[in-house]
């Protein structure tokens, strides 16, 4: 039944080419309640594949590997946080398999919450969170001493981009640097432009990889918040 957990989360993996450096955790959306099951086929699930498929692509020949996180259930579920415990649950699995390894985090929407909830991780040492669900009083100390990045539609009716901003503006006291993008004239199931989605994330990957910077460091710290892209 549907209100029954499965035992385990899934984890899918594109493998790095050559020795593994680091591992990018793609983490998807959901929703604030909700106790269905996420099945392989969910629209929030398959929206992360081309993401994945994006870093692998670009980042598995420096030695990156992809693992894309499949949730047990659709909610947030407050207090329970069961996409929280799952993300900590992949965490373990990395630190047991690829132990020493930095990991990045990429999650959109109720992911990009999860991503930032669970930063604090040791192994944790970027952030990328994609039209994040981040509403007031939302903690900033799991990103203390991260880099993170922040990307918002400006059309976005579901998350608030208001908010991925009051958030940033919190973050940026104690995270190591942080940025955070406006993609113009898109929503938030991010199907208007999706290559520039897949662009970003690349670029996320590769300057968390030390590979190549993002320009956007070169802006004043006062002037990363609102970066149009």
């Amino acid at each position: 039944m549907d209100g029954v957990l499965d035992p385990l989360p899934g984890l899918r993996t594109w493998p790095a080419s050559g020795p593994v450096r680091a591992v990018a955790l793609v983490l998807h959306g959901g929703a604030e309640h909700g106790p269905a099951r996420v099945r392989p086929w969910g629209a929030a699930y398959l929206r992360m594949v081309p993401l994945a498929r994006a870093i692998a692509s670009a980042a598995g020949r420096h030695g990156t590997e992809v693992r894309l996180l499949r949730n047990r259930v659709r909610g947030w579920n407050d207090p329970d946080l069961p996409p929280v415990a799952d993300a900590r649950w992949a965490l373990e699995r990395i630190h047991a398999e690829r132990p020493g390894l930095p990991v990045f985090l990429i999650g959109h929407s109720m992911g990009g919450r999860v991503a930032l909830r669970v930063a604090g991780d040791p192994a944790v040492t970027a952030v990328c969170a994609l039209a994040p669900w981040t509403p007031r009083g939302e903690p900033v100390e799991p990103v203390s001493g991260r880099s993170v990045l922040i990307a918002h539609g400006t059309l976005d009716h579901i998350t608030s981009p208001a908010e991925s901003y009051a958030y940033a503006e919190r973050a940026r006291a104690v995270a190591a640097r942080l940025v955070r993008f406006e993609l113009m004239s898109e929503e938030h199931a991010m199907l208007l432009r999706p290559f520039a989605w897949n662009r970003l994330v690349r670029e996320f990957v590769l300057d968390a990889l030390g590979v190549t910077p993002l320009p956007a460091w070169s802006h004043a710290p006062g002037q990363r918040l609102r970066v149009p892209r």
